[in-house]
């Protein structure tokens, strides 16, 4: 990557080179720290975020200290970019899942650059759209589909953005992501073992049987993959 050269998040490189020249002098890479919270539900925004690799999950709570994960974004997302250009008030916790690094940007430069640019602007209304797609299909999952199918979903697209067979997982993190009992993950988690489909040793899950979890996993996942491919397609 040159100095003038998009980073490796695939929105940015989506766009012409004039409108990412409108962004470039205000993007700063930073690293992203596993379990740094980048913003929290109700707070002002102050950075949005191009993840390049690691993994960002976006969970909502209840005030009784339960969560769960709605959308789990990387370097095909935005992280803030809906909020920023609304009121700059989080609607939701996004925490470091898998460390990496990302793109970061001050929330009135982006706010000026999406005013300035017309494309830009709409790439972020899309991905927006896209986001909420996915997850109108996370909660009719988490509805109506069954423990193991919604964790092989999960671990298709953590594979997805990790370019890594193996993810550093424990199944305590599991079952808040998937807002499920952890005993219900471990049994799962068992069956998927003997199947020969992962391998799950102390805070780490390794897929050994690619096809077999894409098997397993439910349609969701290649419905909201259909939904970003329609919605975020290069525009002439």
């Amino acid at each position: 990557m040159t100095a003038s050269s998009p980073p490796p998040n695939q929105l940015l490189r989506m766009l012409d080179p004039a409108d990412f020249e409108l962004l470039r002098p205000h993007l700063m890479t930073i690293e992203l720290v596993r379990e740094t919270v980048l913003s929290e539900a109700g707070s002002a925004l102050r950075q949005v975020y191009f993840p390049h690799d690691g993994t960002v999950s976006i969970t909502v709570g209840l005030s009784e200290g339960q969560t769960i994960e709605v959308a789990m974004l990387g370097r095909d997302s935005i992280v803030g970019g809906g909020a920023a250009l609304a009121d700059g008030i989080a609607a939701s916790d996004a925490i470091v899942l898998f460390s990496g690094s990302a793109s970061a940007i001050e929330i009135s430069a982006f706010r000026d650059v999406a005013a300035a640019s017309g494309p830009f602007r709409s790439l972020v209304i899309r991905h927006e759209q896209a986001l909420f797609a996915r997850a109108q299909q996370s909660l009719l999952c988490n509805t109506l589909h069954p423990v193991e199918a919604r964790l092989a979903r999960w671990l298709l697209r953590a594979r997805e953005l990790s370019d890594t067979e193996t993810l550093a997982l424990t199944q305590e993190t599991l079952a808040q992501m998937m807002g499920v009992r952890r005993n219900a993950v471990s049994l799962v988690a068992h069956a998927l073992q003997r199947a020969g489909i992962i391998r799950y040793s102390r805070g780490q899950i390794e897929i050994t049987d690619l096809r077999a979890l894409e098997a397993t996993a439910c349609e969701c996942h290649s419905t909201v993959k259909a939904h970003y491919a329609r919605l975020l397609a290069r525009r002439p």
